[in-house]
Order: C-alpha cells, then sequence, then structure tokens
C-alpha cells in the first residue's frame, strides 16, 4: 500500500463522478442537471483537491447515453454545469473522460483501463505510479488496478463493501475525508 502523506504536486488524482461528487440515482441515471445533486462534503473537498493534484479528471460510466435515455447533449450540459459551479468554489476538473458503451466488456468501459490511457494520451506527465482513482464502487476499484493506479473507496454509497480489500488501498467514508487526509 501507497503512503498516503507522500502524495505531492506530481500526482494525478482520477475521480469517479456518481456516487463520488454528487448523489448517485439509484437503478437509475443523472440525465438532467436538475437531477445533479452535488455532495455537500464534495463541494467543499474539490477546491483543497485542486492544491494537492497537478492533474485531476473524471473517469465515468455513462450507460445511460448508450441505452438513448439522455443525449450526448444531454450529458455535456450537466458536465458543463457542474464545472461551473466546481470552478466558483475554487475547484479544478481538467478533463472529463466518461463511456457511453453497452458492452461491459469495452476496453473504455470501467473496470477495463481505456479511459486511463486515454487521460494519459491527453496528459503525457501522467504516471499511473503516482496516481490515485477515488470511486464508489468495486469496478472502479478494478479500474485502477487495472490501469497500475492507488485506489481510494469510498463508502458513500455501498458502506457494506468489505474492508480490508485487495483493492482497495484506502476507504474513507467521503470525498471530503480523504482530502483531509491528504
Amino acid at each position: 500500500m501507497f503512503d498516503i502523506n507522500k502524495t505531492d504536486g506530481d500526482w494525478t488524482l482520477f475521480l469517479d463522478r456518481d456516487g463520488v461528487i454528487n448523489f448517485e440515482k439509484n437503478n437509475d441515471y443523472v440525465k438532467t442537471w436538475a437531477e445533479f445533486k452535488f455532495y455537500e462534503e464534495s463541494i467543499v473537498a474539490l477546491p483543497l483537491l485542486a492544491q494537492k493534484f497537478s492533474t485531476i479528471v473524471i473517469t465515468t460510466n455513462q450507460k445511460g447515453v448508450g441505452k438513448a435515455l439522455m443525449s450526448e447533449a444531454d450529458l455535456a450540459h450537466i458536465h458543463q454545469n457542474m464545472l461551473l459551479e466546481i470552478n466558483k468554489v475554487g475547484g479544478r476538473i481538467d478533463h472529463i473522460f466518461y463511456c457511453t458503451d453497452l458492452d461491459n466488456a469495452s476496453i473504455n468501459r470501467k473496470p477495463q483501463p481505456g479511459m486511463a490511457f486515454q487521460a494519459k494520451e491527453k496528459y503525457p506527465q501522467i504516471d499511473f505510479s503516482k496516481s490515485i482513482m477515488v470511486g464508489n464502487r468495486t469496478s472502479d476499484m478494478e479500474f485502477g488496478r487495472n490501469a497500475g493506479l492507488h485506489t481510494v473507496f469510498l463508502a458513500t454509497t455501498h458502506p457494506e463493501t468489505a474492508y480490508p480489500n485487495a483493492l482497495i488501498d484506502y476507504r474513507f467514508n467521503h470525498l471530503l475525508e480523504f482530502a483531509k487526509a491528504l
């Protein structure tokens, strides 16, 4: 396990979206900006994280687009508004990578590491050994491991997930608790 206190400004933060930054809808998708609700802790944590990491990206599965329950324009509208709100409080997200594929075996769909490779292509300075994936599902943790990232599990939606766990380096209740631990 890596030492969370040894992270410095050269590190990259990979964040899941639903269940990490905003409330996840149970057995449904956040399809409109009106349905998007920040976790209060996340909106406080994001400015702290912006000071600690050189690159911050979101990697999010968005099957709702693939199922035609929403359009890519709907997703873009959600992301534009989310980024505006994050920027207003002094936070920063450098890029959002998303996968709309329906096939769970798609290289770009978590837990496969495709979105990490996309991030590395866009930001060549990313060093996976100096990167952390923060998510609320074991598939996020598998994604992290598959890409060679360190992993942090947030118990926002699945507190029953066993810990210690070979997939999880650290576990916190929410994003602010993680940010304060750095």
